[in-house]
């Protein structure tokens, strides 16, 4: 009856040990589930710096959204920009940068770079798609604003040190994968504990009656050959080895070391000793590992090559309306005031000279017609480009109160700290058609002005073959470009040169269109040719036939000539903005004159 209690005792560890193994599985799920965040901060003894850049890599480390918090002394501002933009902008400057999480998630790893003690404020800067103002203290939630990789500027007026206390709170991304099979092996070692005693029960029942067909008394011997060893040689001589005789137990002893050992004792330990060490071995292993918090590869850092060589717009198109907005505003300012220092912020190059030298115009001549105006209210098109090193070049089709016709906008950015100014603006020729360009998501291909590698012409070319269409109405070349002179700009310049010579029989005139190569930008259009956006310096002489013979200027010539007469001859400047679509390379059709503009600049006595 020994055997009774044993198997009791065994069912029972069992059954212990199976609730103890399903209790790990649920404590991992529960009790011992890991926390679900993890924050880590800047440690305290970070050397200051003017500027904090906080890596693309450390905001994607975790899946899920980022919160930052970040405390300081004063104004500071958090800017978002691309990777590379952030680099450029911080440049030379002394800064700290975020670039991942310590073993232990508590603190924030940063590398400190030696620089420039102090750096312009960035706020306002055009690289950042958005920024966020604060006072002391600042609860930000990151939010990526669009696909790709971002970097965050952290920084005060750029002379007084960046906010050195910044801790961010990332998503935890611990799991628990040893929970479920945890509780499931709990089940089925508490279902074996609960069955063990039944089935060693029923195993000695049959194993009883299976000795009950045995001889009770006495017992047989059984003499068993002794097989010839396999690694001795073989002989003719007969063996000598004695062969033992084996006795099988019999009786009750027999069956008592049958029932007690291999029918409870034997397999039931064996079952529960195995149990025991696989429920400890998975009950103490898992414990530690549900306290431990996985860190995910960071992702790949775009090289600095790679990210030049283009494939992501230099900017979003809400960034673009943002400019687009602060340029209007800034003109509309200037235009109303008739003050060129206004437009310097958002004005420059060939568009401030016009503007310019058209306020000094209507200062004087109250009837002079004043330049189109600037608008950002209705954005037709944009076309943004992929070149992201400097300069940056931009064009947007707009139209608003005061633009009969959409205008051409070219924006260009000199450099990372600098913001776009525009450079020209020129309305849509009356009939045409803007070209299509890719996607603003998608940004568009630059081409060097000198390269016509896929297109009919270069821009150089392009803007040679108007050019010469510009001052020879008989120009060899004026099947390139389409409508020759029936073109609504080209065929009025030509008619106001051709009336000037027919109206001035006392002077010899001389007509002059060259392009200015330093202004040239080409930006490729959708189907695979271009649009090739750039100035041409118009200039007029004329020179009196015969002595005593005289010229008259206008009163707006005049205004830079500094009188109305000249006996000895003169010269009007015009600039003229232009913007002409090349085909792709193959192509039948001809280039195409898209928008264009003049604007008197200047005028002399020789």
């Amino acid at each position: 009856m020994i055997g009774d209690p044993v198997r009791l005792k065994t069912a029972a560890l069992l059954v212990l040990l199976g609730l103890l193994t399903m209790l790990a599985g649920i404590g991992q799920l529960t009790f011992w589930a890991p926390a679900e965040t993890v924050t880590a901060s800047v440690p305290s003894d970070t050397k200051a710096a003017p500027l904090t850049v906080i890596d693309q890599k450390l905001i994607a480390l975790h899946d899920g959204p980022v919160k930052i918090k970040i405390q300081g002394e004063g104004n500071f501002i958090v800017a978002t920009g691309r990777p590379d933009d952030v680099e450029a902008w911080v440049g030379k400057t002394a800064h700290n940068t975020l670039t991942g999480v310590s073993a232990d998630q508590k603190s924030l790893e940063v590398s400190s770079a030696d620089g420039e003690a102090t750096a312009p404020s960035p706020a306002g800067s055009d690289l950042w798609v958005s920024t966020e103002d604060a006072s002391g203290d600042l609860d930000y939630t990151w939010n990526p604003p669009a696909d790709g990789e971002w970097s965050l500027l952290v920084a005060g007026d750029g002379t007084q040190p960046a906010p050195s206390s910044i801790s961010m709170t990332f998503p935890n991304n611990a799991t628990t994968p040893w929970a479920v099979p945890l509780i499931v092996l709990g089940i089925i070692i508490i279902l074996v504990g609960a069955a063990l005693p039944f089935i060693a029960k029923a195993l000695g029942n049959r194993r009883r009656d299976g000795d009950d067909d045995e001889p009770r008394d006495g017992g047989e011997t059984t003499t068993l050959p002794v097989q010839p060893s396999t690694t001795q040689p073989s002989t003719t001589q007969p063996s000598t080895t004695q062969t033992p005789e084996v006795k099988s137990p019999t009786g009750d002893e027999g069956r008592r070391r049958g029932a007690g050992t291999a029918g409870t004792e034997g397999p039931a330990l064996r079952i529960t000793a195995l149990a025991a060490t696989l429920a400890a071995v998975m009950v103490g292993g898992t414990a530690i590992a549900a306290q431990a918090t996985t860190t995910p590869e960071a992702t790949p850092a775009s090289s600095a090559a790679a990210t030049a060589d283009g494939g992501t717009p230099v900017m979003l198109e809400s960034q673009l309306q943002r400019i687009l907005e602060q340029v209007a505003s800034t003109v509309d300012a200037a235009d109303a005031a008739k003050d060129a220092a206004k437009l310097a912020p958002r004005v420059d190059k060939m568009e401030l000279q016009i503007r310019s030298q058209n306020y000094k115009i209507r200062s004087t001549v109250s009837a002079y017609e004043p330049r189109m105006p600037v608008r950002a209210t209705k954005l037709q098109s944009s076309v943004i480009s992929t070149k992201r090193d400097w300069p940056r070049t931009v064009f947007a089709l707009t139209q608003g109160e005061g633009n009969v016709v959409p205008q051409v906008l070219t924006l260009v950015q000199l450099s990372p700290r600098e913001n776009y100014k525009l450079w020209g603006s020129a309305p849509l020729q009356p009939g045409t058609n803007f070209p299509s360009f890719p996607v603003p998501r998608k940004g568009t291909e630059p081409v060097p002005a000198s390269d016509s590698t896929g297109l009919a012409y270069s821009g150089n070319e392009a803007l040679e073959i108007l050019s010469e269409m510009l001052t020879n109405p008989e120009s060899p070349n004026r099947s390139k470009l389409a409508d020759g002179q029936s073109s609504p700009y080209i065929a009025g310049a030509l008619a106001y040169q051709a009336d000037t010579v027919k109206n001035g029989t006392s002077a010899n005139f001389k007509f002059t269109h060259t392009p200015v190569t330093n202004q040239t930008v080409v930006l490729r259009t959708a189907d695979g040719g271009a649009v090739v956006v750039g100035r041409l310096d118009f200039a007029f002489e004329g020179t009196p036939k015969a002595a005593g013979d005289k010229l008259l200027l206008e009163d707006d010539s005049a205004v830079f000539a500094g009188g109305k007469e000249t006996t000895t001859g003169m010269v009007l400047n015009f600039a003229e903005s232009v913007a002409v679509y090349i085909p792709p390379a193959g192509s039948a059709d001809p280039m195409k004159l898209v928008a264009a503009t003049r604007g008197l600049v200047g005028a002399s006595f020789k």
